[in-house]
C-alpha cells in the first residue's frame, strides 16, 4: 500500500514539474534564520536586538512572519473555506 502510494504520489509531483517535492524540502528555515534563532536562544532577545538591531529586524520579518502565515493564518483560511 505505502509503494503504490508513494509511485502515485512521485507520478503527480512530475506531472507538476516536482512542484510538491521542491515545496517539502525547502519550506523550512534559511541558515541566517537557523543561525539568528540559535544566538536568539543562548543570548536573549534584547541582547540580540542590542548586538544588531538590523539583523533582529530581519530575523522576526523572515522568521515569525513565515511561521504567523504558515501555521496560524493558512490553517484559519483552510477552516473557514471547508465550512
Amino acid at each position: 500500500m505505502t509503494a503504490w502510494f508513494k509511485a502515485r504520489f512521485l507520478a503527480f509531483d512530475r506531472k507538476v514539474d516536482g512542484a510538491i517535492s521542491f515545496f517539502i524540502k525547502h519550506y523550512g528555515k534559511t541558515k541566517f534564520m537557523v543561525a539568528m534563532s540559535k544566538k536568539a536562544q543562548y543570548l536573549g532577545l534584547e541582547k540580540l536586538f542590542l548586538k544588531g538591531p538590523k539583523a533582529f529586524i530581519y530575523f522576526f520579518l523572515f522568521y515569525l512572519v513565515r511561521d504567523t502565515i504558515l501555521y496560524i493564518i493558512i490553517p484559519i483560511w483552510f477552516a473557514k473555506w471547508i465550512d
